[in-house]
Protein backbone atom coordinates (compact mmCIF):
# COMPACT_ATOMS: atom_id res chain seq x y z
CA UNK A 1 0.00 0.00 0.00
CA UNK A 2 2.89 2.54 0.79
CA UNK A 3 4.23 1.78 -2.22
CA UNK A 4 0.96 2.31 -4.31
CA UNK A 5 0.53 6.01 -2.72
CA UNK A 6 4.26 6.80 -3.39
CA UNK A 7 3.44 6.11 -6.61
CA UNK A 8 0.26 8.26 -6.47
CA UNK A 9 1.73 11.20 -5.02
CA UNK A 10 4.42 11.02 -7.36
CA UNK A 11 1.85 10.79 -10.30
CA UNK A 12 0.30 13.65 -8.90
CA UNK A 13 3.22 16.12 -8.51
CA UNK A 14 4.05 15.22 -12.51
CA UNK A 15 0.97 16.03 -13.59
CA UNK A 16 1.13 19.32 -11.45
CA UNK A 17 4.26 19.90 -12.83
CA UNK A 18 3.82 19.21 -16.54
CA UNK A 19 0.01 21.09 -16.82
CA UNK A 20 0.35 24.55 -16.67
CA UNK A 21 -2.55 26.84 -15.62
CA UNK A 22 -2.68 30.50 -16.73
CA UNK A 23 -5.82 32.99 -16.07
CA UNK A 24 -6.65 36.34 -17.36
CA UNK A 25 -10.11 38.58 -17.19
CA UNK A 26 -10.92 40.44 -20.58
CA UNK A 27 -12.30 44.12 -20.09
CA UNK A 28 -15.64 42.85 -20.16
CA UNK A 29 -15.27 40.84 -16.73
CA UNK A 30 -14.78 37.63 -18.30
CA UNK A 31 -12.58 35.29 -16.34
CA UNK A 32 -10.54 32.99 -18.64
CA UNK A 33 -8.68 30.49 -16.61
CA UNK A 34 -6.46 27.84 -19.39
CA UNK A 35 -4.83 24.66 -18.36
CA UNK A 36 -2.18 23.15 -20.62
CA UNK A 37 -2.44 19.11 -21.05
CA UNK A 38 -0.24 17.91 -24.00
CA UNK A 39 -1.12 14.44 -23.96
CA UNK A 40 -3.92 14.09 -26.65
CA UNK A 41 -4.59 16.60 -29.35
CA UNK A 42 -7.95 17.35 -27.97
CA UNK A 43 -9.98 20.30 -25.71
CA UNK A 44 -12.44 20.90 -23.56
CA UNK A 45 -13.97 24.46 -23.21
CA UNK A 46 -16.45 24.98 -20.40
CA UNK A 47 -18.67 28.42 -19.48
CA UNK A 48 -19.75 28.27 -16.40
CA UNK A 49 -22.13 30.85 -14.85
CA UNK A 50 -22.34 31.85 -10.99
CA UNK A 51 -26.35 31.22 -10.98
CA UNK A 52 -28.05 28.07 -9.98
CA UNK A 53 -31.61 27.47 -8.22
CA UNK A 54 -30.42 28.58 -4.95
CA UNK A 55 -30.15 32.28 -6.52
CA UNK A 56 -33.81 31.52 -7.42
CA UNK A 57 -36.85 33.33 -5.32
CA UNK A 58 -39.95 31.36 -4.33
CA UNK A 59 -42.31 30.47 -7.26
CA UNK A 60 -39.77 30.69 -9.36
CA UNK A 61 -37.65 27.28 -8.61
CA UNK A 62 -36.13 25.41 -11.80
CA UNK A 63 -35.69 28.56 -13.79
CA UNK A 64 -32.00 28.14 -13.71
CA UNK A 65 -32.46 24.80 -15.02
CA UNK A 66 -35.31 25.73 -17.88
CA UNK A 67 -32.94 28.53 -19.06
CA UNK A 68 -30.13 25.77 -19.55
CA UNK A 69 -32.47 23.73 -21.51
CA UNK A 70 -33.36 27.27 -23.89
CA UNK A 71 -29.83 27.81 -24.48
CA UNK A 72 -29.70 25.23 -27.27
CA UNK A 73 -32.93 26.75 -29.02
CA UNK A 74 -31.94 29.34 -31.29
CA UNK A 75 -30.14 32.86 -31.74
CA UNK A 76 -30.43 35.11 -34.95
CA UNK A 77 -27.59 33.38 -36.38
CA UNK A 78 -28.76 29.60 -35.87
CA UNK A 79 -31.93 27.96 -35.44
CA UNK A 80 -33.44 25.63 -32.70
CA UNK A 81 -30.32 22.57 -31.92
CA UNK A 82 -27.78 24.30 -34.62
CA UNK A 83 -25.45 24.40 -32.01
CA UNK A 84 -25.39 20.98 -31.16
CA UNK A 85 -25.36 20.09 -34.73
CA UNK A 86 -22.29 22.07 -35.31
CA UNK A 87 -20.67 20.50 -33.00
CA UNK A 88 -21.45 16.87 -33.72
CA UNK A 89 -20.68 17.79 -37.51
CA UNK A 90 -17.21 18.85 -36.22
CA UNK A 91 -16.41 15.62 -34.15
CA UNK A 92 -17.11 16.54 -30.67
CA UNK A 93 -19.65 16.62 -28.19
CA UNK A 94 -21.78 19.12 -26.39
CA UNK A 95 -23.80 19.37 -23.22
CA UNK A 96 -25.11 21.22 -19.99
CA UNK A 97 -25.38 20.92 -16.80
CA UNK A 98 -27.83 23.29 -13.97
CA UNK A 99 -26.66 22.67 -10.31
CA UNK A 100 -28.05 24.39 -6.66
CA UNK A 101 -24.41 26.82 -7.20
CA UNK A 102 -24.14 27.26 -11.26
CA UNK A 103 -24.77 26.78 -14.63
CA UNK A 104 -22.47 24.95 -17.40
CA UNK A 105 -22.22 24.16 -20.97
CA UNK A 106 -19.15 22.09 -22.20
CA UNK A 107 -17.54 20.88 -25.69
CA UNK A 108 -14.98 18.40 -26.34
CA UNK A 109 -13.37 18.58 -29.31
CA UNK A 110 -10.22 18.03 -31.82
CA UNK A 111 -8.21 20.85 -30.68
CA UNK A 112 -8.26 23.15 -34.16
CA UNK A 113 -12.24 23.21 -33.71
CA UNK A 114 -11.86 25.28 -30.19
CA UNK A 115 -13.03 28.78 -32.26
CA UNK A 116 -16.17 26.63 -33.32
CA UNK A 117 -16.92 25.96 -29.58
CA UNK A 118 -15.90 30.32 -28.78
CA UNK A 119 -17.94 31.19 -31.97
CA UNK A 120 -20.91 29.68 -31.19
CA UNK A 121 -20.95 29.96 -27.52
CA UNK A 122 -19.90 33.82 -27.42
CA UNK A 123 -23.20 33.73 -29.84
CA UNK A 124 -25.62 32.65 -26.81
CA UNK A 125 -24.07 34.30 -24.50
CA UNK A 126 -25.72 37.85 -26.04
CA UNK A 127 -28.33 37.15 -28.70
CA UNK A 128 -30.45 34.02 -27.25
CA UNK A 129 -33.82 34.30 -29.28
CA UNK A 130 -35.80 32.60 -26.51
CA UNK A 131 -38.90 32.48 -28.29
CA UNK A 132 -42.24 32.14 -26.95
CA UNK A 133 -43.33 28.86 -29.26
CA UNK A 134 -39.81 26.94 -28.21
CA UNK A 135 -40.28 27.62 -24.73
CA UNK A 136 -44.10 26.02 -24.74
CA UNK A 137 -42.41 23.03 -25.98
CA UNK A 138 -38.97 22.85 -24.20
CA UNK A 139 -40.98 23.55 -20.98
CA UNK A 140 -43.12 20.55 -21.68
CA UNK A 141 -39.99 18.44 -22.00
CA UNK A 142 -38.67 19.76 -18.61
CA UNK A 143 -42.07 18.78 -16.64
CA UNK A 144 -41.74 15.21 -18.25
CA UNK A 145 -38.15 15.07 -17.25
CA UNK A 146 -39.52 16.20 -13.77
CA UNK A 147 -41.87 13.22 -13.76
CA UNK A 148 -39.57 10.28 -14.99
CA UNK A 149 -36.35 11.23 -12.63
CA UNK A 150 -38.56 12.93 -9.32
CA UNK A 151 -42.35 11.73 -9.83
CA UNK A 152 -41.99 8.20 -10.55
CA UNK A 153 -39.04 7.07 -8.74
CA UNK A 154 -40.19 6.69 -4.65
CA UNK A 155 -36.06 6.54 -3.99
CA UNK A 156 -35.86 10.65 -5.51
CA UNK A 157 -39.52 11.41 -3.90
CA UNK A 158 -37.89 10.86 -0.49
CA UNK A 159 -34.72 12.47 -1.34
CA UNK A 160 -36.84 15.94 -2.31
CA UNK A 161 -38.96 15.86 0.68
CA UNK A 162 -35.77 15.11 2.93
CA UNK A 163 -34.05 18.27 1.43
CA UNK A 164 -37.19 20.68 2.61
CA UNK A 165 -36.55 18.83 6.03
CA UNK A 166 -33.13 19.19 6.42
CA UNK A 167 -33.58 23.09 5.07
CA UNK A 168 -35.53 25.45 6.66
CA UNK A 169 -34.27 28.15 5.21
CA UNK A 170 -32.31 28.27 2.63
CA UNK A 171 -33.01 27.01 -1.22
CA UNK A 172 -31.26 24.45 -1.03
CA UNK A 173 -34.41 22.61 0.00
CA UNK A 174 -35.82 23.56 -3.51
CA UNK A 175 -35.01 21.06 -6.00
CA UNK A 176 -32.57 22.23 -8.69
CA UNK A 177 -35.51 21.23 -11.57
CA UNK A 178 -37.95 22.88 -9.37
CA UNK A 179 -41.23 22.12 -7.91
CA UNK A 180 -44.33 21.45 -10.64
CA UNK A 181 -46.75 23.98 -10.28
CA UNK A 182 -43.55 26.39 -10.61
CA UNK A 183 -42.70 24.84 -13.92
CA UNK A 184 -46.39 24.85 -15.06
CA UNK A 185 -46.95 29.06 -14.50
CA UNK A 186 -43.39 29.72 -15.84
CA UNK A 187 -43.52 32.30 -19.17
CA UNK A 188 -41.14 33.23 -21.51
CA UNK A 189 -40.69 36.71 -20.42
CA UNK A 190 -39.45 34.98 -16.93
CA UNK A 191 -36.90 32.96 -18.24
CA UNK A 192 -36.00 36.17 -20.84
CA UNK A 193 -35.68 38.22 -17.60
CA UNK A 194 -33.41 35.91 -16.05
CA UNK A 195 -31.25 35.25 -18.88
CA UNK A 196 -30.55 38.90 -19.39
CA UNK A 197 -30.20 39.64 -15.21
CA UNK A 198 -27.12 36.57 -14.85
CA UNK A 199 -26.01 35.71 -18.25
CA UNK A 200 -23.27 38.10 -19.01
CA UNK A 201 -19.30 38.42 -19.44
CA UNK A 202 -18.49 39.42 -15.71
CA UNK A 203 -21.32 36.67 -14.16
CA UNK A 204 -18.79 33.75 -16.09
CA UNK A 205 -15.80 32.23 -16.23
CA UNK A 206 -14.47 30.56 -19.33
CA UNK A 207 -12.65 27.33 -18.38
CA UNK A 208 -10.16 25.46 -21.43
CA UNK A 209 -8.11 22.51 -20.34
CA UNK A 210 -6.38 20.18 -23.31
CA UNK A 211 -3.32 20.77 -26.01
CA UNK A 212 -3.57 24.03 -26.00
CA UNK A 213 -1.13 27.58 -25.44
CA UNK A 214 -2.50 30.07 -22.63
CA UNK A 215 -1.54 32.77 -24.88
CA UNK A 216 -3.73 31.50 -28.67
CA UNK A 217 -6.42 30.57 -26.19
CA UNK A 218 -7.00 34.03 -24.54
CA UNK A 219 -6.60 35.75 -28.36
CA UNK A 220 -9.57 33.61 -28.89
CA UNK A 221 -11.67 34.59 -26.30
CA UNK A 222 -10.73 38.54 -26.68
CA UNK A 223 -11.88 37.88 -30.31
CA UNK A 224 -15.07 35.69 -30.06
CA UNK A 225 -16.00 37.31 -26.57
CA UNK A 226 -14.16 40.60 -25.73
CA UNK A 227 -16.74 42.70 -27.40
CA UNK A 228 -19.70 41.52 -25.23
CA UNK A 229 -20.94 44.28 -23.08
CA UNK A 230 -21.17 43.79 -19.73
CA UNK A 231 -23.67 44.51 -17.50
CA UNK A 232 -24.01 44.79 -13.22
CA UNK A 233 -25.18 41.59 -11.51
CA UNK A 234 -27.36 42.40 -8.23
CA UNK A 235 -27.43 39.54 -6.25
CA UNK A 236 -29.94 38.97 -3.29
CA UNK A 237 -28.58 38.31 0.28
CA UNK A 238 -27.42 34.92 0.80
CA UNK A 239 -29.79 33.20 2.61
CA UNK A 240 -28.08 31.27 6.51
CA UNK A 241 -29.49 28.15 7.56
CA UNK A 242 -30.25 28.34 11.18
CA UNK A 243 -28.37 26.19 13.78
CA UNK A 244 -30.24 22.92 13.90
CA UNK A 245 -31.20 21.83 17.65
CA UNK A 246 -32.65 18.38 17.40
CA UNK A 247 -32.92 15.95 15.40
CA UNK A 248 -35.70 15.41 12.58
CA UNK A 249 -37.44 12.99 10.81
CA UNK A 250 -39.80 11.38 7.96
CA UNK A 251 -41.39 8.97 6.59
CA UNK A 252 -42.30 8.90 3.26
CA UNK A 253 -45.32 5.76 1.77
CA UNK A 254 -45.18 4.93 -1.43
CA UNK A 255 -45.70 2.29 -3.61
CA UNK A 256 -42.14 0.47 -4.06
CA UNK A 257 -40.40 -2.83 -3.53
CA UNK A 258 -38.11 -2.48 -0.79
CA UNK A 259 -37.19 0.63 2.04
CA UNK A 260 -35.31 3.08 1.17
CA UNK A 261 -32.69 5.11 4.34
CA UNK A 262 -31.64 8.31 4.02
CA UNK A 263 -29.41 10.44 6.70
CA UNK A 264 -28.09 13.73 6.36
CA UNK A 265 -25.73 15.73 8.74
CA UNK A 266 -25.11 19.58 8.15
CA UNK A 267 -21.38 19.87 7.32
CA UNK A 268 -19.07 22.78 6.61
CA UNK A 269 -17.21 23.59 3.44
CA UNK A 270 -14.31 25.49 2.01
CA UNK A 271 -16.48 28.53 1.30
CA UNK A 272 -16.96 27.63 5.59
CA UNK A 273 -13.54 28.30 6.74
CA UNK A 274 -13.33 31.35 8.68
CA UNK A 275 -16.62 31.36 9.66
CA UNK A 276 -19.18 30.54 12.72
CA UNK A 277 -16.20 28.72 14.16
CA UNK A 278 -15.22 26.61 11.09
CA UNK A 279 -11.36 25.65 11.09
CA UNK A 280 -9.48 25.31 7.35
CA UNK A 281 -8.49 21.88 7.96
CA UNK A 282 -12.51 20.52 8.79
CA UNK A 283 -13.74 20.15 5.25
CA UNK A 284 -10.63 17.95 4.46
CA UNK A 285 -11.12 15.90 7.80
CA UNK A 286 -14.59 15.44 6.31
CA UNK A 287 -13.49 14.00 2.91
CA UNK A 288 -11.43 11.76 5.05
CA UNK A 289 -14.35 10.47 7.46
CA UNK A 290 -16.37 10.03 4.48
CA UNK A 291 -13.63 7.86 3.05
CA UNK A 292 -13.40 5.56 6.56
CA UNK A 293 -16.77 4.99 6.42
CA UNK A 294 -17.66 4.55 2.55
CA UNK A 295 -14.13 4.56 0.70
CA UNK A 296 -13.99 1.12 -1.20
CA UNK A 297 -14.39 -2.51 -0.11
CA UNK A 298 -12.34 -2.19 2.61
CA UNK A 299 -14.25 0.95 3.85
CA UNK A 300 -15.99 0.08 6.90
CA UNK A 301 -19.87 0.56 5.91
CA UNK A 302 -18.48 -1.93 2.67
CA UNK A 303 -16.85 -4.36 5.16
CA UNK A 304 -19.45 -4.86 8.08
CA UNK A 305 -22.90 -3.93 7.12
CA UNK A 306 -22.77 -5.37 3.53
CA UNK A 307 -20.41 -7.90 3.73
CA UNK A 308 -20.41 -9.24 7.12
CA UNK A 309 -23.60 -8.46 8.72
CA UNK A 310 -25.43 -8.74 5.54
CA UNK A 311 -28.07 -5.73 6.85
CA UNK A 312 -27.46 -3.79 3.83
CA UNK A 313 -27.65 -4.46 0.13
CA UNK A 314 -26.00 -0.95 -0.73
CA UNK A 315 -24.94 1.89 1.15
CA UNK A 316 -23.12 5.46 0.21
CA UNK A 317 -21.45 8.50 1.51
CA UNK A 318 -21.62 11.65 -0.51
CA UNK A 319 -19.85 14.49 0.95
CA UNK A 320 -18.22 17.18 -1.07
CA UNK A 321 -15.65 20.49 0.24
CA UNK A 322 -17.08 22.45 -2.65
CA UNK A 323 -20.23 24.33 -2.70
CA UNK A 324 -20.89 28.23 -1.97
CA UNK A 325 -22.88 27.02 0.85
CA UNK A 326 -22.65 24.46 3.39
CA UNK A 327 -24.35 21.49 2.90
CA UNK A 328 -25.16 17.88 4.00
CA UNK A 329 -22.94 14.55 4.90
CA UNK A 330 -25.35 12.15 3.36
CA UNK A 331 -25.76 8.14 3.85
CA UNK A 332 -28.24 6.17 1.93
CA UNK A 333 -28.72 2.95 2.09
CA UNK A 334 -30.49 -0.36 1.45
CA UNK A 335 -31.67 -3.14 3.48
CA UNK A 336 -31.43 -6.49 2.49
CA UNK A 337 -34.33 -8.45 2.35
CA UNK A 338 -35.17 -9.84 5.64
CA UNK A 339 -34.22 -6.63 7.50
CA UNK A 340 -35.92 -3.28 8.20
CA UNK A 341 -34.78 0.25 7.70
CA UNK A 342 -35.60 0.31 11.36
CA UNK A 343 -32.13 -2.29 11.48
CA UNK A 344 -30.00 -0.80 9.15
CA UNK A 345 -30.34 2.85 10.66
CA UNK A 346 -29.55 1.35 14.42
CA UNK A 347 -26.57 -0.36 12.62
CA UNK A 348 -25.54 2.90 10.79
CA UNK A 349 -25.97 4.94 14.11
CA UNK A 350 -23.39 2.68 15.76
CA UNK A 351 -20.64 2.97 13.23
CA UNK A 352 -20.77 6.81 13.73
CA UNK A 353 -20.98 6.82 17.51
CA UNK A 354 -17.89 4.27 17.28
CA UNK A 355 -15.85 6.93 14.74
CA UNK A 356 -16.93 9.50 16.95
CA UNK A 357 -15.85 7.46 20.02
CA UNK A 358 -12.49 5.58 18.93
CA UNK A 359 -9.77 7.68 16.92
CA UNK A 360 -9.05 5.53 13.31
CA UNK A 361 -5.90 3.28 13.41
CA UNK A 362 -3.09 4.41 11.69
CA UNK A 363 -2.96 1.69 9.46
CA UNK A 364 -6.61 2.55 8.45
CA UNK A 365 -5.69 6.30 8.64
CA UNK A 366 -3.15 5.61 5.77
CA UNK A 367 -5.38 3.18 3.53
CA UNK A 368 -8.18 6.11 3.35
CA UNK A 369 -5.86 8.52 2.37
CA UNK A 370 -4.64 6.51 -0.14
CA UNK A 371 -8.07 5.81 -1.47
CA UNK A 372 -8.79 9.27 -1.20
CA UNK A 373 -5.63 10.56 -2.75
CA UNK A 374 -6.07 8.57 -5.62
CA UNK A 375 -9.80 9.14 -6.72
CA UNK A 376 -8.16 12.88 -6.72
CA UNK A 377 -5.25 11.83 -8.69
CA UNK A 378 -7.23 9.51 -11.03
CA UNK A 379 -9.54 12.61 -11.95
CA UNK A 380 -6.43 13.95 -13.83
CA UNK A 381 -6.60 11.54 -16.24
CA UNK A 382 -9.67 13.33 -17.89
CA UNK A 383 -9.24 16.79 -19.65
CA UNK A 384 -12.99 17.34 -18.70
CA UNK A 385 -13.05 16.47 -15.21
CA UNK A 386 -9.63 18.67 -14.44
CA UNK A 387 -11.66 21.78 -16.18
CA UNK A 388 -15.07 20.40 -13.85
CA UNK A 389 -12.93 20.99 -10.89
CA UNK A 390 -10.85 24.35 -11.85
CA UNK A 391 -14.89 25.71 -13.16
CA UNK A 392 -16.87 24.33 -9.52
CA UNK A 393 -13.90 25.78 -7.43
CA UNK A 394 -14.06 29.58 -9.13
CA UNK A 395 -18.13 28.85 -9.28
CA UNK A 396 -18.41 28.10 -6.19
CA UNK A 397 -16.39 31.77 -5.17
CA UNK A 398 -12.75 29.55 -4.24
CA UNK A 399 -9.28 30.36 -5.44
CA UNK A 400 -8.96 27.17 -7.90
CA UNK A 401 -4.87 27.51 -6.77
CA UNK A 402 -6.50 25.30 -3.67
CA UNK A 403 -5.98 22.60 -6.16
CA UNK A 404 -2.13 22.75 -5.94
CA UNK A 405 -2.08 21.54 -2.25
CA UNK A 406 -5.03 19.54 -2.23
CA UNK A 407 -3.15 16.00 -2.01
CA UNK A 408 -0.56 18.01 0.43
CA UNK A 409 -3.70 19.17 2.98
CA UNK A 410 -5.10 15.60 2.70
CA UNK A 411 -2.41 14.01 3.62
CA UNK A 412 -1.61 16.46 6.81
CA UNK A 413 -5.25 15.02 8.09
CA UNK A 414 -4.90 14.01 11.86
CA UNK A 415 -6.52 10.86 13.27
CA UNK A 416 -7.48 13.04 16.47
CA UNK A 417 -9.00 15.45 13.28
CA UNK A 418 -11.10 12.90 11.98
CA UNK A 419 -12.28 11.93 15.57
CA UNK A 420 -13.41 16.02 15.75
CA UNK A 421 -15.10 16.66 13.06
CA UNK A 422 -17.03 13.27 13.78
CA UNK A 423 -18.01 14.78 17.35
CA UNK A 424 -18.44 18.34 16.25
CA UNK A 425 -21.20 17.32 13.10
CA UNK A 426 -21.83 13.36 12.99
CA UNK A 427 -24.69 13.98 16.22
CA UNK A 428 -28.17 13.81 16.99
CA UNK A 429 -29.00 17.61 17.08
CA UNK A 430 -27.48 18.06 13.76
CA UNK A 431 -29.19 14.89 11.71
CA UNK A 432 -32.17 14.46 9.39
CA UNK A 433 -33.45 11.39 8.84
CA UNK A 434 -35.75 9.98 6.20
CA UNK A 435 -37.16 6.79 5.72
CA UNK A 436 -39.19 5.07 2.62
CA UNK A 437 -41.75 2.82 4.20
CA UNK A 438 -43.02 0.56 1.00
CA UNK A 439 -46.24 0.06 0.31
CA UNK A 440 -47.59 -2.69 -1.73
CA UNK A 441 -47.37 -2.72 -5.59
CA UNK A 442 -50.76 -3.14 -7.93
CA UNK A 443 -50.51 -6.67 -9.56
CA UNK A 444 -48.22 -6.55 -12.49
CA UNK A 445 -46.57 -3.24 -11.78
CA UNK A 446 -43.45 -2.75 -12.29
CA UNK A 447 -40.47 0.05 -11.04
CA UNK A 448 -40.62 2.70 -13.79
CA UNK A 449 -36.10 2.53 -15.19
CA UNK A 450 -34.61 5.45 -13.68
CA UNK A 451 -33.48 7.70 -16.56
CA UNK A 452 -30.13 7.87 -17.50
CA UNK A 453 -27.74 10.35 -16.46
CA UNK A 454 -27.52 13.11 -13.60
CA UNK A 455 -31.09 14.74 -12.47
CA UNK A 456 -29.54 18.21 -14.07
CA UNK A 457 -28.47 17.61 -17.21
CA UNK A 458 -29.92 18.60 -20.72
Amino acid sequence: MFYKFMRLLFLSLLLAACNHTQETTLANGLHVIVKEDHRSPVVVSQIWYKVGSQDEPKGLTGISHALEHMMFKGTAKHGPNEFSRIIAENGGRENAFTNYDYTAYFQMLEKSRLPIAFELEADRMQNLTLAEPEFRKEIKVVMEERRLRTDDQPEAQVQEKFMTEAYRVHPYRHPVIGWMPDLESMTDQEVRDWYHRWYTPSNATLVVVGDVQPTDVFALAQKYFGSIPSRPVVRTAEAVEPKQDAERQLHVSLPAEVPYLLLGYHAPVHASAGRDGVAEWEPYALSILAGVLDGGQASRFERELVRDKKIASSIDVDYSAVSRSPNLLLIDATPTKGHSATELEQAIRAQIARVRDQPVSPDELKRVKAQVVASNVYSHDSVFYQAMQIGSMVSDGLDWHLLDDYVQRLNAVTAEQVQAVARKYLVDTNLTVGVLDPLPMKPGQRRPAPPVGGGDVR
